[in-house]
């Protein structure tokens, strides 16, 4: 068995540095202590020189070989300690030196500094989306503004389509007003030409009266005798008839000439006044058709501005809800990694403190043992020490040699590892 490690051999090399080595003294091994004082001057007593007939005792054999196994379990459980002490210091490096790094990125990045982070999140957040409150505020007042233009538009439309059905009960009043106008203005024209027929027809028929009447009045001769001898003259009367029926034929033609032309002057304006107000209408119904289409073409632009508002909105409101998860995601994300590295940091302060609790209990055991080692140097080098040198290698007793008076052990004792 050997004792790994250089703490080991530091030991043992110091205890060699001391004096100490293997003998065998009262029928044991033991170690010699330098005396307080300093070295002093060693006889050789030449008996000693002398062979021994040495006698191995079995019970002896047994005590030795058992105080070897426990030697040997001991330097075994005290090698396994100094390895554990060593790991656990490596540890305990590692440990601290995390404890410098989360102490360090505590003090970067302290529950405050994690606070004013989250605050300006949720700062940056929150101006977002009063940002995007206020344009939906905007975009609501805009559109009620074009609602408030669309019912405006609408009543207008609904005014001018009132006026135009209106405007065309007018028009058609007006035109069988005009039609009427027409059909009398035709009849009138029916009876004009009817009582020009009429009057020739008078005319001729008063020529050929006149002309029967010239005829008989050429052929008859007439021979009166009366007493008083007074003769009648037809040619007067004859005259003034004719004048008189000339005159009345002239006066009713006249009068009747005066109707028509009166008639015809009255048709005639009421036509101009009938197509007149036909034109204004036409123009009235251009004009209210022409703003039909406007309204209609700006009615069919809110339409289409308000739908595109209404998508705006709707883009907003879903961006602004996206936004808003994704910051709470965030922000859970944020408290959950947190909460990790709180109970990381907690994990690793218990985990220091296992460690630390462990490192004492050890330290508490290797200075127990230490105390132990020590006791029993002290107890051995009380001992008798032999002037015979004995190695046991492997169950057998080899004579040594000695050196200065002192007896030394074949073997790497100084290195930090002992061969039993």
């Amino acid at each position: 068995r050997r004792c790994r490690g250089s703490s080991c051999g530091r030991a043992w090399g110091a205890e060699t540095r001391q004096g100490i080595r293997f003998g065998q003294g009262k029928g044991g091994p033991g170690f010699s202590q330098c005396p307080p004082g300093g070295i002093q001057a060693v006889t050789v007593d030449q008996s000693l020189l002398t062979p021994l007939k040495i006698e191995v005792d079995p019970q002896f054999q047994v005590v030795k070989t058992q105080e070897t196994r426990e030697i040997g379990s001991l330097n075994n459980q005290f090698a396994s300690f100094i390895d554990k002490v060593r790991f656990l210091e490596q540890q305990n490096k590692v440990l601290e030196t995390k404890w410098e790094l989360l102490q360090q990125l505590q003090g970067n990045r302290s529950p405050q500094g994690l606070e004013c982070i989250f605050e300006t999140c949720l700062a940056r957040l929150r101006q977002r989306l009063e940002e995007l409150q206020r344009e939906r505020r905007a975009l609501d007042s805009e559109l009620k503004t074009y609602q408030d233009q669309e019912d405006e538009y609408k009543s207008k439309y609904d005014q001018e389509a009132y006026k135009h059905a209106s405007v065309q009960n007018d028009f058609v009043v007006l035109k069988k007003d005009v039609d009427e106008v027409f059909q009398s203005k035709m009849d009138l024209e029916g009876n004009l030409e009817s009582l020009k027929e009429h009057v020739c027809f008078l005319t001729r028929l008063y020529e050929e009266e006149l002309g029967q009447l010239k005829t008989q009045a050429d052929d008859m001769s007439v021979v009166l005798s009366m007493d008083n001898n007074r003769c009648l003259d037809f040619s007067d009367i004859i005259t003034e008839v004719r004048a008189r029926y000339e005159e009345i034929t002239r006066t009713s033609k006249a009068e009747a000439e005066a109707v028509f032309q009166t008639k015809y002057q009255e048709l005639q304006e009421s036509a101009q006044l009938q197509g007149n107000s036909m034109k204004e209408a036409q123009v009235q119904i251009s004009q209210l058709r022409q703003a039909i289409h406007r309204l209609q073409s700006q009615i069919g632009s809110l339409r289409k501005q308000n739908d595109s508002l209404q998508s705006a909105i709707a883009d907003a409101e879903q961006q602004g809800e996206m936004a808003v998860r994704d910051a709470q995601a965030k922000l859970d994300e944020l408290e959950a990694a947190l909460r990790t590295a709180k109970q990381d940091m907690a994990q690793m302060l218990r985990d220091y403190q296992e460690l630390m609790g462990t490192k004492l209990s050890l330290d508490v055991e290797i200075a127990m043992y230490r105390r132990l080692l020590e006791s029993e140097e002290c107890r051995i080098s009380t001992e008798h020490t032999s002037q015979v040198t004995v190695s046991i290698t492997e169950g057998s007793i080899v004579p040594g040699r000695t050196c200065g008076g002192q007896v030394v052990v074949p073997g790497r004792i100084g290195t930090g590892q002992v061969v039993m």
